[in-house]
């Protein structure tokens, strides 16, 4: 099999949201070469600029916590890094529980989070409504306050992501609209765009 070939790259992502722009930034971050973002319109056209931006570390899931727990992290030090305002509020969060099986599930929570460094504070009705006095106590089994969660502007956030990303050797490209993805034998060897076909390096089916 073969195609024309208009450019290669190593790494190409599709999508210029606040995903696609993490990938890209963490990865020129950690020393990728040759990494370029398209996207169709323009970035956070997607679903990202009307996201709520809830940034909540406390997870069912295990492999969730820490991911989470790292996000704050990044958005810790981003504004600093690339000089991109991210609106990022570390106010914290109360999650409540009516029932005693989900304060059990909130208190099994509490207790993978801790393991991974988290921080979280277990709360009685009272101790929440001190923290937030719109909470009706009645029903309330009890709550936890995260002092590490907040919420964020996710168009600024895409838009620091981007420019850490440029910053670190990544191209991005808006306005390129993938047509096709090319697979052989069950693997991507590529993408057909408006502008050309994008194969990566070395997938043996250059001409």
């Amino acid at each position: 099999m073969t195609f024309r070939a208009d450019r290669h790259v190593h790494i190409l992502i599709i999508g210029g949201g606040v995903i696609g722009t993490s990938v890209a930034y963490h990865l020129a971050r950690d020393g990728a070469k040759d990494v370029l973002l398209v996207e169709k319109a323009m970035l956070t056209h997607g679903c990202t600029w009307h996201a709520a931006g809830l940034v909540g570390q406390l997870r069912g899931k295990r492999n969730l916590t820490p991911l989470m727990k790292n996000s704050v992290y990044v958005f810790d030090r981003l504004e600093a890094e690339t000089g991109q305002h991210i609106a990022w509020k570390k106010v914290g969060s109360l999650r409540l529980a009516g029932s005693p099986e989900r304060w059990s599930e909130i208190r099994r929570s509490m207790t993978q989070a801790k393991s991974f460094g988290v921080e979280c504070h277990s709360l009685s009705a009272d101790e929440a409504a001190a923290r937030f006095p719109y909470i009706i106590r009645d029903g309330i089994e009890g709550a936890v306050f995260i002092p590490g969660d907040g919420y964020i502007d996710p168009y600024s956030l895409t838009m620091a992501y981007a420019k850490g990303a440029r910053m670190f050797g990544a191209k991005i490209e808006e306005g390129v609209c993938v047509e096709e993805i090319v697979i052989h034998n069950r693997r991507a060897f590529g993408v057909v765009t408006n502008g050309g076909v994008i194969p990566p390096v070395n997938n043996g089916l250059q001409k």
